[in-house]
Formats: C-alpha cells, structure tokens, sequence
C-alpha cells in the first residue's frame, strides 16, 4: 500500500471539522482524514500535521474502497460528537469521531484519546486505514512497538509523549506507520482508539470492545448535550449560536480555565503570504468578549473559571508593563517565535511559525479588555477580593503614567508604534470600569484620579482622533485612514450609538472598508502601517461588530439582512475561521474564537432588537 499521505493534496480550510475534550483538538477533513493534532496540550508539538503539509505532515486516515463515493459531514445534535458519512451504490457507511469526556468531577478510565467507530450501515465495504504520525511537528522520527493490543508509537525527541493505537482489525507495519485493510458488512463495526499510553488503563481488549465505546459514546454525548442545555439563548438564530458556543467549550482548558484563540498555527491570512500565525494561545483582549459571551449565554462555571485565570495574571510582571499580550494556556509567559522548515506550509504559505513574537509587543488596549472582563466578573459574578483590588489598584498605577504612549495596535503591527484609537480607547475603558466597580462595589481607591484620567482621555479621543476631511474617526493620530476596530466604541459604551460623529463613522467603514457584509481591518495595500507585504481577506469579526452596530443604531432590517448573509459564509458544520478571501474561502486560523465570541454577542443583540426588547443591561 502506498503511504496514503503522499497521494493527497490541500483541503480547504472550511472542509473540516473539530472534535476535542477541552486539553486538545484534531481537525478532521471531510473525507475523515485527521490531519492536525497538537498533543497532549492545545500548544503541544504536532503528532498530525498534513494541514500543512500532506506530504510530510501526518495523518489518520480511513478509507472506503467504493464506487462513486460521497460524503456528508455534520454533527451530532447539540454535541461535539462528528459524523462523516460514506455513500456509493455500493453501500452507506459512518464513522463517529470524538474524544471521549465525562462530567469534569469523574475520570475517564482510558485516558486522552481520540475514539473513532465505524459501522457499515448497508452494503459489504472494504476500507484501507493508516496511521501516520509525524512528531514534532514533522522534525524526529521515532519507532514502532508492537505490544498485546496495540501498537505504540515512541518518538525519538523526549519533547513529545509516545502514542498508542488500538484496533479491533489487524495491523502491519508500513516503515514508520500502521496499516490495515479489513472489510465490514451490514451491521459490523470497527473501533479504533488513538492516544496517550497508559500503563494503569484495561487492557486494550476491554476498551475497545463494542460495550465499551458505546458507553464512552453515550457518556460524551450526554455531557455535550447536557452542558450547551444550560444555555439560555432561545433567539432566531438558537443552531448557530449554540454551535458557536460547542466550539468556544472546545477551545477553553478544562485545567486552567483560559481560552485559546484557535486549534491551530500557520494558516495562511492570504494564500502564499507571510501572514501566518500561531494562535494556540491565550489572549488577554479574549478575556472580556469571552466573559461576555458565556455569561450573555448563561455559562456562569466557564466565566468563573476564566476570570481565576485572569486574577491569577494580576500578580504577574512582564517586559513591557504589568501585563502581557499573550500568555501560554497554563500562564507561561515565553512565546519565542520559531520558523518551521520541516512543514511547506498550507499551500505553500511560508513561514510556518510556532510560538508568536507578539507577545513581547507593547498593546495598550489589553489593559482595557483586562478591566472590562474583571467589570463584568465582579458585576455578574464573585466579588473582587482585597488581594486583586490591589493588585487592580498596582496595574492602573502603571497605565496612568503610560497611556499616552505610541504601541502596536491591537492588530499586533510590526510597522512600528503609533497612537492607535483602538489603544486610547480601551485605555479608557480601563480607567471608566475601574471608576465603576469602584462605585458599585465601595471599593476604595484614587477614584477621582482615575475619573480625570477616563475625562483626559474622552477629551484626547474627540479632539486628536476625529477628521473633519473623512468624517470619521481614524486609525491612529494625525491618520487620515479608516481603521475597523473603532467598531468596538459604541459597543463599549465610549459612544452613543446613535450620535452624528458616530453614525458619519459607521457610514465611513462602510464605503471604505466594506464589501457588502464583509468588512476589512483597515486598508493594508495603499496605507499599509503592519510592515507585511500583500493583503488579507475581510476580517469575520469586524463583519460581525459592523452588523451589531447598525443594529444598535436602530437600523435593525439591514442588520438582520447582513447578519442572515454572514451566517451563510459558515462552512458546512457552521465553524468560522479568522477571514474570509475574495471568493467566500475561509483564510487564517481555525476555528477562531474571536469569530465565534463576535457571532454570539451580535445573535443575542439582535434577536432582543429585533423583539423590541431592551437592550442595555449589559456593560
């Protein structure tokens, strides 16, 4: 047999699925081809990486021998549970790919796998199955063992864990890889395991018999569909947001508490350009819009668990002031940027870098989407404790002595610093919640000080970052260009949604950086200010905000027109990447948390515009 890798090309980014159990995700193609895993953490080195790179990158792939095949991807109601279909003349056939999870105060028996079940539902159809791990992001070998039940895979560096396979179907051994061919008639199954070795778990014969998986089956569905029914979303649009939601569960660590920006790294904001990121980390600007969408939702545990996460970083120092951009999930702080020469890249997309060096950049606005999400924890949730109020009261005391300085903007641009609105604003964010929660809570603290900070800084935005030639606000200071972040200004209640300044605004985004419901970050070809050649597809959660703000604008028919138009750029399991290219194809990171927080926020909007209910409760 041939290795099946080699005779693969490039699947589109939107053609897959994610299954996970909130410590890792694989991404699972159309076709049932698991082609990238970080294991056993979200930022892990890859075991599957034919995302980027099919030849040499790695894969699981299971494979029908039939006729005029097709397939149909979707999920199982209300869980993370994915069903691929296989379908011919020559039979139907399914295979059921998760990671199993249990309520979080129990233990899974087996350990950290992915479990897939097949089962031929009509026909006799023979498959071809390899497995192909490549570790360490396609840069080690490693050998094969084969044990009682299974076989195992040991890599050659100490920086990954050995893996094991289990089958119910024999195994030979191919090189470096595990190969079966086996045929399933109507009514039989497969079961294939693949994961961590663990010398306390059954024997491989118990776990996979057919008692065992259908127990693990039930067990995951049942959690699934038991922690998105405690949403409280009931709205037009219930299916896509309660999938947004999935997918968010998916991206935050059952261990820590912190939220992931995506599964993956290297996926290309333009096909062939060098804007190509890792995003299997934590950001501290997701810490408000995440806080808001699970508490919006009702997912009051997963705030709570975050908002420990956060409090946890108020005790931190980093190189450029108190906080820092970006964080590992565990709260590490290094992120050294690495340029990988073992992958090519998603359709040949170089560089392929792991870790981000923006994490050692100077952004402003962090600051303000820290205080905003500990607003929001302490008004919907726990109160701040003496501890973290100082800890707050420590971190201000730097920003007041910092927030006129130039830094990189909240797009991370490697151009060099300037004032940003973006920045300037959520530094007043930053001084106006810590002027609130000091009010609500009777805190104590210099709160006159930081309300003429908050009134310096209203004044600064007015004044310094409005052009009378755009009728607009810009970009950065002395800027006479548009910049889509200043969305976000209505919605932190900076600006009156309605006001003129800020509807000749919104009127400005949408002649400049908009293409129907698709809306740009700012113009990077003809006033690029991020240092990096080429261009970028629209931005789905600037569309996104763009809808929200009509809305709140009362032009509510045309929001629900361009939000209806948004839905439809999901792809087939409704899952949203970073961007959207010139042709609808999905661009960047996937799936991108971001996106989903900026769907949910606008959903719920917009349905209780929609039912004339009132919508200011929030914030």
């Amino acid at each position: 047999m041939a290795d099946a890798s080699s005779q693969r090309s490039f699947e589109p980014i939107e053609n897959y699925g994610v299954i996970g159990n909130m410590r890792s995700i694989a991404l699972v193609d159309i076709n049932a081809s698991i082609d990238f895993l970080c294991f056993p953490d979200f930022d892990s080195p890859t075991i599957f990486a034919a995302l980027l790179d099919p030849e040499r990158g790695g894969c699981m792939t299971i494979t029908p021998q039939m006729t005029g095949m097709r397939t149909k991807q979707l999920y199982l109601p209300d869980t993370n549970i994915l069903l691929t279909r296989f379908l011919s003349e020559d039979g139907v056939a399914e295979i059921a790919d998760f990671m199993p999870v249990v309520d979080s105060k129990d233990k899974t028996p087996y350990g950290h796998h992915i479990l897939r079940m097949l089962r031929v539902i009509k026909g006799s159809i023979p498959f071809e199955f390899r497995c192909a791990p490549r570790f360490n992001y396609a840069q080690c070998g490693h050998r094969i063992e084969r044990q009682q039940d299974s076989v195992c895979f040991i890599p050659e560096t100490e920086e990954c864990p050995s893996v094991a396979l289990y089958t119910t179907f024999p195994l030979d051994i191919d090189g470096g890889d595990a190969l079966g061919t086996f045929t399933l008639k109507t009514g039989e199954t497969a079961t294939i395991a693949f994961g961590e070795v663990d010398g306390d778990a059954p024997n491989a014969t118990a776990m996979m018999s057919p008692e065992i998986a259908q127990q693990h089956f039930e067990e995951t569905s049942h959690y699934w569909r038991s922690w998105i029914s405690r949403s409280n979303y009931t709205g037009r649009w219930r299916e896509i947001v309660n999938r947004s939601a999935l997918v968010l569960k998916l991206l935050c660590s059952e261990e820590h508490g912190s939220l992931i920006a995506a599964a993956t790294f290297g996926l290309p904001e333009r096909i062939g350009g060098e804007r190509n990121w890792d995003y299997r980390y934590t950001w501290l600007r997701d810490a408000s819009f995440s806080l808001y969408a699970f508490m919006r939702l009702g997912f009051t545990e997963e705030a709570r668990a975050f908002t420990g996460w956060i409090r946890d970083r108020m005790q931190d120092n980093a190189e450029h002031g108190p906080l820092q951009v970006m964080y590992h999930p565990d709260g590490r702080q290094e992120l050294d940027e690495v340029l990988l020469e073992s992958l090519s890249g998603y359709r040949n997309s170089k560089p392929v870098r792991i870790g981000n060096a923006a994490y050692q950049q100077l952004q402003l606005d962090i600051y303000g989407e820290f205080m905003d999400a500990v607003y929001l924890a302490a008004k919907y949730g726990d109160g701040i404790s003496y501890r973290g109020w100082h800890n707050l009261q420590r971190i201000l005391d730097w920003l007041a002595e910092n927030w006129q300085r130039p830094d990189d903007g909240i797009w991370e641009v490697r151009g060099g610093r300037k004032e940003f609105l973006h920045s300037r604003l959520m530094c007043w964010v930053a001084f106006d919640r810590a002027v609130r929660l000091s009010e609500k809570r009777s805190l104590a603290g210099p709160i006159d000080k930081w309300r003429q900070i908050r009134d310096t800084i209203y004044e600064d935005i007015f004044t310094n970052f409005w052009s009378e030639k755009l009728q607009s606000f810009v970009q950065y200071k002395g800027a006479e260009t548009l910049d889509s972040s200043v969305l976000l200004m209505p919605l932190m209640r900076f600006i009156s949604p309605t006001d003129p300044r800020w509807l000749s605004t919104l009127a400005a985004i949408e002649k400049n950086l908009t293409e129907d419901s698709l809306v740009y970050r700012y113009d990077n070809v003809s006033s690029p200010v991020d240092g990096l050649s080429g261009g970028e597809g629209s931005f789905i959660a600037c569309s996104f905000w763009f809808i929200e703000c009509l809305a709140r604008a009362h032009q509510v028919e045309k929001a629900q027109l361009l939000f209806d138009k948004m839905i439809g750029y999901a792809n087939h399991l409704g899952l949203y990447s970073e961007q959207l290219g010139s042709s609808g194809q999905h661009l960047g990171n996937f799936p991108q948390a971001f996106t989903h927080l900026a769907l949910i926020s606008t959903a719920t909007f917009l349905d209780r515009a929609l039912s004339g209910k009132n919508n200011t409760a929030w914030r």
